[in-house]
């Protein structure tokens, strides 16, 4: 398998997340707007991972530019329809800012090396992403104990980043260290991430997984076979509170009242220390046919109304450690948070 993302001279190579289990299919995208169209269609999703897509997507952007035309209106263009594209994913704010700082202190310098630099940037990015994710797995395998059972909701694993990982990256480097750990992946619905993608990750991991209904969690809690909750984010606010996968915050509650830790593992990119809380995290709000079919197929009434936001928010009270590439975080958060931003 290719990794999540790569980069190719000029041109972006993807695997179609859409596709998977059942086909290992990879699309090109050559310019930015094919790019955006890969965000929001979920050929790519993970907030680390859609950050490094619009980095390079940027990077694309700026291949597509004579040496005649505007490269700043060209630039902020590409920026613009990317900021568009998925509005609760922190990192891809943070990229498209990096890139547009890498864009701002080196627009003087000849056409091709400001070219050169951009695409550094965006290179830059994803190696980092690997990086942190890895880190982030050496933080959090002390937090899981051998023999433990782990809860984990939606898709944070290699597929949703450039590489190895948030809480799958946990549960991964815990499993590594020679720990005996089953992981229970809830499907996920109306996208079914858990179902087609943890799964798929897992099982390639050869770490032992089983599937559950989300509605199975409870039930599984009570009768005392699970041990922990992890999950990632996209977006955590200073205080902690954290937005995930909807479905996330159900299963925040449920370990609070059954005594379990619920942990959230996620880079300091995907940390927005410009927002007080999480009732300032954008939610975004996705087609109504996302629910209505599964496969392209109606599974209600065609006219039947549709909720369908794509993210929760977890309180910071009902979280037990935030696991970073810096360490681990732990209530008050605003200020062990920022603590580790400073390190």
């Amino acid at each position: 398998m290719l990794p999540t993302i790569k980069w190719d001279k000029d041109k972006v190579i993807m695997i179609d997340q859409r596709k998977l289990p059942e086909e290992e299919i990879y699309v090109e995208a050559r310019d930015y707007n094919q790019v955006a169209e890969a965000i929001e269609k979920m050929i790519i999703r993970g907030a680390p991972a859609i950050g490094v897509a619009a980095a390079y997507g940027i990077a694309l952007g700026i291949l597509e530019v004579q040496e005649k035309e505007d490269v700043a209106e060209k630039f902020l263009q590409a920026c613009e329809r990317l900021e568009k594209t998925r509005p609760t994913a922190r990192n891809l704010f943070w990229a498209i800012k990096r890139m547009k700082h890498i864009f701002e202190h080196n627009s003087n310098l000849p056409f091709a090396q400001l070219k050169e630099k951009l695409i550094d940037e965006a290179a830059a990015i994803e190696k980092e992403d690997i990086e942190a994710n890895r880190k982030i797995g050496d933080w959090g395998k002390e937090l899981i104990e051998d023999g433990q059972s782990i809860l984990t909701h939606c898709n944070a694993g290699e597929l949703a980043t450039a590489g190895y990982g948030t809480a799958l990256g946990v549960i991964r480097a815990a499993f590594n260290q020679g720990k005996k750990i089953q992981v229970y992946a809830g499907e996920t619905r109306p996208f079914l991430q858990g179902a087609r993608l943890t799964c798929w990750e897992l099982d390639r991991l050869k770490i032992p997984v089983t599937l559950i209904t989300d509605n199975m969690a409870g039930s599984l809690m009570q009768k005392g076979r699970v041990s922990l909750v992890i999950t990632g984010a996209d977006r955590i606010a200073r205080n902690g509170d954290a937005a995930n996968k909807i479905g996330t915050y159900t299963l925040a509650v449920l370990a609070k009242e059954h005594g379990l830790h619920f942990y959230v593992a996620a880079p300091l990119s995907t940390i927005d220390f410009g927002i007080s809380d999480g009732q300032e995290i954008p939610i975004e709000q996705r087609s109504p046919e996302e629910v209505r079919e599964i496969k392209g197929r109606c599974i209600t009434l065609p006219q039947v109304k549709v909720m369908n936001p794509a993210f929760d928010v977890t309180p910071a009270s009902y979280i037990s450690a935030i696991i970073t590439e810096k360490g681990i975080a732990r209530s008050p958060y605003e200020k062990s948070l920022e603590g580790l931003e400073k390190i």
